[in-house]
């Protein structure tokens, strides 16, 4: 299950238990409706609460990131496991955005702000 939030040009999604297919396409829906309104967006992604992730959710990722590489600023990613943050910086060579992992919401929004 995923939450959606909306600020300006930021989104910030929260991740609890395994993300699927249907949760990233909830993302996927909130990105373009964001994209309709300005150029490029930063995304938080709080990943501290998620379990895993269904393999349709993992293939579907990788093809939203080839399909929207300039369409990031920043993405701040919060997670205190070290695959999720290996994970990020391989999904981030498919993307021009600056990409950071951060232990806490905090400082991922300290960073996402300056």
């Amino acid at each position: 299950m995923i939450t959606t939030q909306e600020d300006k040009n930021l989104i910030g999604i929260k991740v609890f238990g395994e993300l699927t297919i249907a949760d990233f396409r909830e993302f996927e829906d909130a990105v373009t409706d964001e994209l309709e309104h300005y150029q490029k967006i930063d995304l938080l992604v709080d990943l501290s609460e998620m379990t895993g992730f269904t393999l349709d959710a993992a293939l579907e990722d990788i093809q939203f990131n080839r399909q929207h590489a300039h369409d990031f600023k920043r993405i701040a990613i919060v997670t205190d496991s070290q695959w999720l943050t290996w994970l990020s910086w391989l999904s981030g060579t498919f993307t021009q955005a600056e990409v950071q992992t951060f232990p806490d919401i905090a400082s991922a929004n300290n960073w996402l702000a300056g």
